[in-house]
């Protein structure tokens, strides 16, 4: 509840006198051993009232607040939703209003939460914060006995609700069928009924509940495809009809705040959502083509960027490197690899890692994908004049002790983040490049004076995806010949006539594709004097990196095939995602 949008929970308790700062440091440093927020961390620690607390949250979300300890519930109207949906979006109708259902939820910004209760209650919906506690005792009052009540339309099998939905004849079918002038007439309209809200609800639960990183809404000539990318491939989930395209496209551009009339001109927005005791955000793109607007919603799990360094799939070896650098207090550190490769994930658990009252941490992103406590994050704005370049200039004189650039895209940028580091100061940030060796003379090209990047680089960690052999359809097989061969692993010696291989075969858990989740693999590159000197001399990426390997730099395809033989993936996969043409192994 702690958004960029609005005041912290912690200033406005400040500003009612109800905690004093050294409360809310003290919190804050009790926090970080926990999962919880931080107003119940100071409710545990009996800094505040439990009351006080959801009083000043609803102020800040600027809804009412009901202690439901005190409130005479209506049986009838909290009934009016099924027990498994109450329980699911932690939400219980309380009262009816002038045309509406108050409704007690424990998180009043859950956009899908609210288009389903209207949806249900064909109702408008009024929330009112109320405690997870509260609302649990509750539910477990109102149900007790009963056979769970409510009327539910189905919201466990998406699939199936899905189907049921596009097999009604929603949207008027037989009307719109080969009649879109009609349809472009009716959109505004149709992106408010229950069916179109159900759909969008349908896409993004079954893509979070898949682990999809992205929804893609694409038309087509005679219909509009759905695809989610899932451990880092596209699947096709759904194909919907061509009728049910505009209002669909409209529905995701409402929820993300975009303009709907506009589709002349890409778009993009956000969409909070609550699911499963979980906070994700959809980063929404929207482009017109040739065949109406495509959609694409890139789903940022809050948990993932809090997993910790130790869950990334580092070696030892290369996690104690890291480890290392990231305590120095000066030099740039980088991370390298092409888009979708992991690269935030690790920045922000570097972040995450070292993170402390002593320390004053600013980032600078592109957008701002995960908020983290503690933490100054600002998102570049070009249309205001904020740059990366920019916004550095002016970090420099916030006393920082860390800064995190998101990306180093151009000459100036690389000048003042590395200025920064020689000047005292640790600096985080990504380059695009293939390996770890050519992030110096990427620099180089780039037009940076080669002694400020000797002086200045610490590390270049360079690392791909790769995906998981899945567990329940893991066993052993031959690989073929040649590509252990192309890894240096000469099959027919008798040292390694033992060594056993894994792949998935395919099983429903993972889609038959025999791969569930990803791991990292990893390239370190630490600075030494050597390859400082080379670097000063313009040397190759080539002579770097076999200075690399003699300081004992593992390449990502020694750290992958340390994963293959430990059996977490397969020489294909590993193949498919370090395999660069016309590099040498």
């Amino acid at each position: 509840m702690e958004t960029g949008g609005r005041k912290l929970i912690g200033e406005m308790l400040i500003e009612k006198g109800l905690i004093s700062e050294g409360q809310l440091e003290e919190a804050l440093q009790a926090q970080k051993d926990t999962t919880q927020k931080i107003g119940q961390v100071l409710v545990g620690l009996g800094y505040l009232d439990e009351n006080a607390l959801y009083e000043t949250l609803a102020e800040q979300l600027n809804v009412r607040y009901v202690n439901l300890a005190q409130f005479a519930i209506d049986k009838d109207i909290a009934m009016l939703v099924p027990r498994d949906v109450a329980e699911r979006y932690e939400a219980v109708p309380i009262a009816r209003g002038d045309g509406c259902i108050r409704v007690a939820m424990a998180e009043p910004g859950n956009v899908l939460a609210m288009d389903d209760l209207r949806m249900r209650l064909q109702m408008q919906v009024e929330p009112i914060l109320a405690s997870s506690e509260a609302i649990a005792a509750t539910i477990q009052k109102v149900f007790e006995g009963t056979d769970g009540g409510g009327a539910d339309t189905g919201g466990s099998d998406l699939d199936a609700l899905a189907k049921s939905v596009l097999d009604s004849g929603v949207l008027g079918a037989k009307d719109l069928a080969g009649a879109e002038e009609k349809l472009d007439d009716r959109v505004e309209e149709l992106v408010d009924e229950a069916p179109i809200i159900k759909i969008a609800r349908v896409i993004i639960q079954k893509a979070i509940q898949e682990r999809a990183s992205d929804i893609h809404i694409e038309p087509e000539r005679r219909g509009v495809r759905i695809r989610y990318r899932i451990d880092g491939v596209l699947h096709e989930v759904m194909k919907v009809p061509k009728y049910v395209h505009a209002p669909l496209v409209s529905r995701v551009k409402i929820m993300s705040d975009m303009n709907i009339a506009e589709r002349r001109v890409p778009q993009d927005g956000r969409i909070h959502i609550r699911h499963d005791n979980r906070d994700f955000d959809l980063r929404v793109s929207v482009i017109p083509t040739t065949l109406g607007e495509k959609a694409v919603a890139r789903i940022l799990d809050k948990t993932s960027v809090l997993i910790g360094l130790d869950k990334l799939g580092m070696l030892p070896e290369t996690q104690a490197q890291v480890e290392t650098l990231i305590v120095q207090p000066n030099g740039m550190l980088l991370s390298t690899g092409p888009t979708g490769s992991g690269k935030t994930t690790t920045q922000y658990s570097i972040l995450n890692k070292i993170n402390s009252v002593e320390k004053n941490i600013i980032t600078i992103e592109d957008p701002v994908e995960y908020q983290l406590g503690g933490i100054s994050q600002v998102h570049v704005n070009r249309k205001a004049g904020l740059t990366f370049a920019i916004a550095l200039k002016y970090f420099l004189r916030q006393d920082p002790d860390i800064i995190m650039v998101g990306e180093i895209r151009d000459l100036e940028t690389s000048e003042i983040a590395i200025q920064a580091a020689l000047t005292g100061h640790l600096v985080l940030s990504t380059l695009h490049t293939n390996d770890a060796a050519s992030t110096v003379t990427r620099m180089v090209d780039m037009g940076v004076e080669p002694f400020l990047i000797s002086s200045s680089i610490i590390g270049a960690l360079a690392q791909r995806l790769a995906r998981k052999i899945c567990d329940n359809c893991r066993e052993p097989y031959t690989p073929p010949r040649d590509k252990l061969l192309g890894f240096g692993f000469d099959p027919d010696l008798p040292e390694n006539r033992d060594v056993v291989f894994y792949h998935g075969v395919g099983c429903e858990q993972c889609r038959h594709t025999g791969y569930y989740g990803r791991i990292g693999i990893f390239e370190l590159m630490v600075m030494n004097a050597e390859i400082a000197e080379l670097v000063v001399k313009r040397a190759t990426a080539n002579d770097v990196k076999e200075a690399a390997l003699a300081a004992g730099m593992q390449t990502l395809q020694m750290d992958g095939f340390q994963k293959v033989l430990m059996g977490i993936t397969d020489v294909e996969e590993l193949t498919r995602v370090v395999f660069t043409a016309g590099q040498a192994w």
